[in-house]
């Protein structure tokens, strides 16, 4: 895994060299083992109008450690350059085909693999990469930039384009070293994070840096830019075998889903370095590091974290089941409320813009404790946006049956006693309380409705309080955050199981999840991370299986487990749902408690610069379009 960076001009202008260092230093961590640069040798010929083109690369080294792997590279004749970030898994066949057909190769690098792929089909050699992966290859013949993102978005790219330069990078922070790029604020991002958790792609919070989203590659030739979808999962299942029964479906699918995810976990064990994988203790996890040791001739090395003395947090104990079960070298780490608080300014520095998963801590811990054995970690991430794991799911499954019930008995006498009772995250009965009232209220409403009434952190009301209403509603604009939820949800008709998986592949996974473990994993000196259930066979295998396959009766992810059931203890059978969460609600009310006062008190907000400082920001330039420039981050 790697960092990426570069800079194209138009207007006859030379790439600054100390930039495009300035660039690669501003991720170090993303490669320590490397770094290198390309500056094109075109000149400002008027006539010619030839690009000027700057690239930069950290590298850290999994496959052909040797300098031979040094990026950026170039072909043969050095007319066409590279550089890159991810991990190919089927280069090797790529390779030997390219070979055949006269490809001379100087390093066993994937890297290297796609640029000669490149050489022979442009950019519809993307089709045939099994990987993660983002890069930019710079072909001077044509004078074309082609710059690509993985199907899933595991891996990162933003980019800044004005007409007269395009600059590109792994992360935000880059493109903020270079002059030529402003710095304000994009409202509609702000209030799509302050929906979320997060900015979702193609948005970052500042207003012409966007992130390409997943699935998708850029072409800039010609001073014009063109962006096309080259990967989509399948819209529909097929139709002969959705006229099965749900046991037939399932028998047919057992075998593929089986046979396809042991490939995908075998061929991600491909590592010229010591490699190990995440167990929390959840059924995707599990099946990863059985199907990894099922593999090895060794003991996988697997890493737990745990909550100190909060065991409805906990759950390093069905972890070390499975690791007892398939001999793993364990290593396991309890966090309390002290290890969380001395991460948190390294957290916090690593983000480019807003992010508020609380589990980003956790992840960033285990991350750094698991970087001190191994280079590369394979994790389970993914399976509850192909396989229905998550509440939100149940929900829309209860929803059906809920409203079945004479709406005077829900509103008049079920509703109104929820209502009335306590909830909280921190005592078992108070959270299942609290889960009933969020479903409740997603009861209300359309479907996009109902299922952004799940999704959401601040409710449109309260976000238009907080941005206030003479902007939110300048121009009758809908609300950002539903509109999108509306688009989602068109990708499929009739499933609405399939409809909530994809929005999810599209938005949360790449928005949230994968950013949070590419961040902290990046952060912690290039653990580079491997997520087998998001091979794009596995993803297309699940979308054309019908949702009831996924949720039925009630029960999550339920192919998934019938599939792998031989492979789990039988504590994890049926298991419901925990998640990576954190138990911060009860840490602000106890140990943490002082940052409440040291920070949120009335007196210290009204006080605070930060606070002045967003006070002035939302009166000056709320109500008209912002022009004025924000500081880097």
């Amino acid at each position: 895994m790697c960092g990426i960076c570069g800079k194209i001009n138009f207007n006859n202008q030379k790439i600054n060299i100390s930039l495009i260092e300035r660039m690669c230093r501003s991720f170090p961590y993303r490669g320590p083992d490397d770094e290198g640069l390309y500056i094109s040798g075109a000149t400002a010929d008027v006539n010619k109008q030839n690009p000027n083109v700057g690239f930069g690369h950290q590298r850290l080294s999994i496959l052909d450690l040797s300098h031979s792997g040094r990026q950026p590279m170039s072909n043969e004749d050095g007319t066409i350059w590279i550089t890159y970030n991810g991990e190919i898994y089927n280069y090797r066949e790529l390779a030997s085909e390219l070979r055949k057909k006269g490809h001379r190769f100087k390093s066993d690098t994937d890297t290297e693999v796609v640029l000669h792929l490149y050489e022979e089909e442009g950019p519809n050699a993307v089709n045939r990469l099994n990987g993660m992966f983002a890069f930019a290859i710079w072909d001077e013949k044509t004078n074309r930039l082609w710059v690509c993102r993985d199907r899933i978005g595991i891996k990162p790219l933003v980019y800044y384009w004005d007409g007269k330069h395009f600059i590109f990078a792994s992360e935000i922070k880059a493109l903020l070293t270079d002059p030529d790029i402003s710095k304000e604020l994009d409202y509609d991002a702000l209030q799509l994070y302050l929906t979320f958790n997060y900015v979702p792609a193609p948005y970052t919070i500042f207003e012409g840096i966007k992130k390409l989203e997943p699935g998708k590659y850029l072409l800039l030739q010609n001073g014009n830019v063109e962006i096309n979808t080259y990967w989509e999962p399948p819209d529909s299942v097929d139709p002969v075998v959705a006229s099965f029964s749900v046991e037939d479906q399932i028998e047919q699918f057992k075998g593929p889903l089986y046979d396809g995810l042991n490939d995908a976990v075998s061929c991600r064990m491909m590592a010229d370095v010591p490699l190990g994988a995440f167990l929390s203790g959840g059924i995707d996890s599990s099946i990863i590091v059985a199907l990894m040791a099922r593999t090895s001739s060794s003991p996988i090395k697997t890493f737990s974290i745990g909550f100190k003395d909060d065991p409805l947090y906990d759950e390093t104990n069905y972890a070390r089941e499975v690791a007892e079960r398939y001999g793993t070298d364990h290593n396991e780490f309890k966090l309390s409320y002290k290890d969380m608080l001395d991460v948190l300014p390294d957290v916090i520095s690593a983000f480019d813009e807003p992010f508020a998963d609380s589990s980003a801590i956790p992840t960033f811990i285990v991350s750094r404790e698991t970087r001190k054995y191994v280079t590369v970690a394979l994790s389970g991430d993914g399976g509850d946006e192909l396989f229905a794991g998550y509440r939100s799911y149940l929900s829309e499954y209860w929803y059906s049956r809920y409203m079945q019930i004479p709406g005077l008995l829900r509103k008049g006498l079920i509703e109104n006693l929820i209502k009335t009772l306590p909830d909280s995250r921190d005592v078992k009965i108070l959270e299942y309380i609290r889960r009933v009232k969020k479903f409740i209220k997603a009861t209300k409403g359309s479907f996009p409705e109902r299922l952004l009434s799940l999704k959401e952190i601040f409710p449109y009301e309260i976000r238009k309080n907080i941005l206030l209403n003479n902007f939110i509603n300048r121009n009758g604009l809908p609300d950002p955050a539903l509109s999108r939820i509306n688009m989602l949800l068109g990708f499929y008709n009739g499933d609405r199981i399939n409809s909530i998986l994809y929005s999810d592949l599209r938005d949360s996974l790449p928005g949230d999840m994968l950013t949070k473990v590419d961040w902290m994993s990046m952060k912690n000196y290039s653990l580079e991370v491997r997520v087998p259930l998001l091979d794009h066979r596995i993803v297309e295998l699940a979308f054309r299986m019908n949702g009831s396959l996924k949720l039925n009766n009630g029960k999550t992810k339920y192919i998934l487990k019938e599939t792998f059931k031989e492979l789990l203890p039988k504590n994890l059978h049926n298991r419901p749902k925990a998640g990576f969460e954190v138990p911060i609600s009860r840490w602000l009310k106890t140990d943490l408690k002082f940052l409440i006062d040291q920070h949120l008190a009335k007196d210290k907000l009204e006080d605070a610069l930060e606070f002045n400082c967003f006070s002035k920001l939302v009166s000056e330039l709320l109500p008209v379009r912002p022009t004025r420039y924000l500081g880097k981050t």
